[in-house]
């Protein structure tokens, strides 16, 4: 059986993946940060797999955390084949560069940029040794172009190095059958992170090219493939999920 380990993964999108790998087989391992009751609620929802469901509390600024998550993912279940990388920290308020507190540029850089590195470090010896991996980290959309995104300056700084870091590591470990992805979502808010493609549909969106909002469902489902074992022609690649939008105009 397939394990894979998804951060942030008992609530928004990251619940939405949950859902797709547990749907399709997989043993789980999600991690929450604070919200315990959506991960206690993820066990409610799934009373027959609990066997296949590990929840861990992990703060991705704390470098001793990851590592144990990792090690008690590996131990529950013998192995780590697939690695989401979701979490992240944000912030929320619109400001520019020189509104930010020096404090809030660490947790930007240290919560999605560094806190990547110390994953891959605990993560890659287990896929090394069993000659398989699937690595998927989350970004924003126009990361894979070095976009820029007023009022989101320190966020997108470390989101476009982990591009570039995705691509080294895709290069370096495929020697090892280890593959390394980014999957590019636009504008997924509110109650549509959680929601289906159906659910979508009788929605209208005039700002999408196809006409409705994105879900994390299609997330899910994109994040799904590049984990697959016959995907591993696809590495080094950062997927934008936008409907299009993309490709009209930069993310604001």
């Amino acid at each position: 059986m397939r394990h894979v380990v998804i951060t942030a993964g008992t609530k928004g999108l990251g619940k939405k993946m949950t859902d797709y790998f547990l749907e399709h087989g997989y043993s789980v391992t999600a991690t929450y940060f604070s919200d315990l009751a959506k991960a206690d609620q993820l066990l409610e929802e799934n009373p027959n797999d609990t066997d296949r469901i590990h929840i861990e509390q992990l703060d991705v600024l704390d470098p001793t955390q990851i590592e144990r998550v990792i090690s008690r993912a590996y131990q529950k279940f013998g192995r780590i084949d697939c690695l989401v990388n979701n979490a992240g920290p944000y912030i929320f308020e619109r400001k520019k560069l020189h509104d930010y507190s020096d404090s809030e540029w660490n947790e930007m850089i240290r919560g999605n940029l560094d806190a990547s590195f110390h994953i891959l470090k605990n993560v890659l010896p287990i896929m090394r040794k069993q000659q398989f991996g699937r690595l998927v980290f989350l970004g924003f959309q126009g990361a894979n172009h070095s976009s820029g995104w007023i009022y989101r300056s320190a966020f997108a700084a470390a989101k476009v190095g982990l591009s570039s870091l995705l691509k080294s590591v895709a290069l370096e470990e495929a020697e090892n059958r280890i593959t390394a992805n980014m999957v590019a979502p636009g504008n997924i808010s509110g109650e549509m992170k959680e929601a289906n493609i159906e659910e979508s549909r009788k929605k209208n969106s005039t700002e999408t090219p196809i006409g409705r909002p994105g879900t994390g469902e299609d997330i899910a489902r994109t994040v799904g493939y590049l984990c697959k074992d016959d995907s591993d022609m696809i590495t080094g690649s950062v997927i934008e999920v936008t409907g299009g939008l993309d490709v009209i105009h930069r993310h604001l």
